[in-house]
């Protein structure tokens, strides 16, 4: 073999938005390591994408009175989210305007006021300068308080009880960014017409793996459970998991710039891995009444084998009714934000039983998470060699499967196993990677469902039977 054969092939590091199309190749299904290990790519991450995507922020659940409030990250960027006294709620960043002191440290609570610990400058719940230690010396230098308030979030915005924040005044609206894909959050977060709420408080954990890890996990990877969580599941219910790639007619992917959805129509099957039969029977009781409100094919998704995530950080699990938030530290690192999200109308013990499960199965200690954080941490930390890294990965499964014959909303292809949601995700990652702002990011997938809220839930009504 000749030394030019030999030869190792040597990958710029993209540095540049040329280099960013080199890395990626999702025609031909393969992609770079790269983008889950290099500094250069990262730093473009939490400016090009957690600085202005729309990132869940809380539930309205969480903070329900005047005062109360979250301290939660938007990529690193630390925010306080707060309810106002007329009823709205505001996001501030969470750092004091005169030095850069951290101003709140508690996850959450209520208060008049925010006092940051340095030189005592206190901050109303609306974010405005109120005063501080030794005023007076302030006020001898001309210093004006209404110029020196906490930085707002560009906007914030909720749906069906999910607050969600951009800090890029530019970005679209919250409907507009969520477009079709609201038609499916529907099936879960408004399934009998009562809404959610979390319960249980939150779970914090860190795993040393890429972000992207995860996120794309649960966007659309059934393929690992039928393998990875064989075990866990047998220990749960005494069974394995559902081999799902048996039933392709009746499995779809589903996505919408990035955001998406893998889903079965089995109606319990995530709920069956927690045990509970009582929970099996209330999701088995309240489908008929899903059905008549928001048609068949959703009423058979309420708790389902099945993952989503929505772009790029936010993740939950329909039956299993674990949510969670991917915070980025760093290439090689997350910080998991976790909560159990219920129907406000389901019967307390039936709550109770959603929480215990949850912690049994996603939580640091439970069956199916320990499985996921090592695979995600080891597909993280092998990048670290230099050879390995010019060695591309694959996600070209399912790449003629996609629907065109139907009524469904959004991009559909046909079965679970496929990894056309993953590609959906690395397009929409590429595209805010390469865009300078939000007019120049390709409008790939325009809602084509209204975006006004009401007429929204009208039309989608009415879809139910085309469906």
């Amino acid at each position: 073999m000749s030394s030019e054969n030999n030869r190792l092939k040597r990958r710029p590091i993209a540095q540049s938005m040329k280099d960013l199309d080199e890395l990626m190749n999702l025609e031909s299904g393969k992609m770079s390591r790269d983008i889950f290990w290099d500094e250069a790519i990262y730093q473009q991450e939490v400016e090009k994408i957690f600085s202005r995507c729309w990132l869940f922020v809380a539930h309205e659940s969480q903070i329900p009175k005047s005062g109360d409030y979250i301290t939660t990250y938007m990529g690193e960027d630390s925010v306080l989210i707060v309810r106002q006294k007329d009823g709205s709620v505001k996001g501030f960043l969470n750092t004091c305007t005169h030095r850069g002191n951290k101003l709140n440290f508690a996850d959450l609570g209520n208060a008049r006021q925010f006092i940051c610990n340095y030189h005592g400058w206190a901050f109303g719940i609306d974010g405005s300068l109120k005063g501080m230690h030794a005023s007076e010396a302030y006020e001898a230098s001309g210093m004006k308080l209404q110029e020196h308030s906490l930085h707002p979030v560009a906007n914030i915005e909720s749906y069906k009880g999910l607050i969600f924040a951009t800090l890029d005044p530019e970005a679209p609206s919250l409907n507009e960014y969520l477009g079709d894909f609201r038609y499916y959050l529907d099936a879960v977060f408004d399934m009998d017409g009562q809404g959610t709420e979390f319960v249980g408080g939150c779970i914090k954990s860190v795993i040393k793996c890429n972000w992207k890890f995860a996120a794309e996990n649960f966007v659309g990877d059934i393929l690992h459970a039928g393998w990875t969580h064989d075990s866990g599941a047998k220990a749960m219910v005494g069974g394995a998991v559902a081999e799902v790639h048996k039933f392709p007619e009746e499995s779809y992917q589903v996505n919408f710039n990035g955001h998406g959805w893998e889903f079965n129509q089995d109606i319990v099957g995530n709920a069956a891995t927690l045990g509970e039969k009582d929970i099996l029977k209330y999701l088995y009781t309240l489908q008929p009444a899903v059905a008549e409100r928001l048609g068949d094919l959703r009423s058979k998704i309420i708790g389902s084998i099945s993952s989503c995530t929505l772009f790029p950080n936010t993740s939950f699990l329909p039956g299993q009714n674990t949510f969670r938030t991917w915070h980025p530290r760093g290439p090689n690192e997350i910080e998991l934000h976790t909560w159990t999200f219920v129907n406000k109308s389901a019967p307390q013990e039936i709550k109770d039983m959603w929480q215990k499960g949850g912690m049994m199965t996603f939580s640091p200690s439970g069956v199916f998470e320990m499985d996921d954080g090592e695979n995600w941490e080891y597909s993280t930390k092998s990048n670290a060699g230099f050879v390995t890294r010019q060695q591309d990965l694959y996600l070209g499964l399912g790449q003629e499967t996609k629907v065109t014959d139907t009524d469904m909303p959004c991009n559909v292809y046909q079965g679970q196993i496929n990894e056309a949601n993953q590609r959906a995700f690395y397009l929409r990652w590429l595209d805010m990677m390469k865009a300078d702002s939000w007019e120049k990011v390709p409008q790939r997938d325009n809602p084509t469902l209204p975006l006004d809220t009401k007429e929204f839930e009208k039309q989608t009504k009415n879809h139910k039977e085309a469906v």
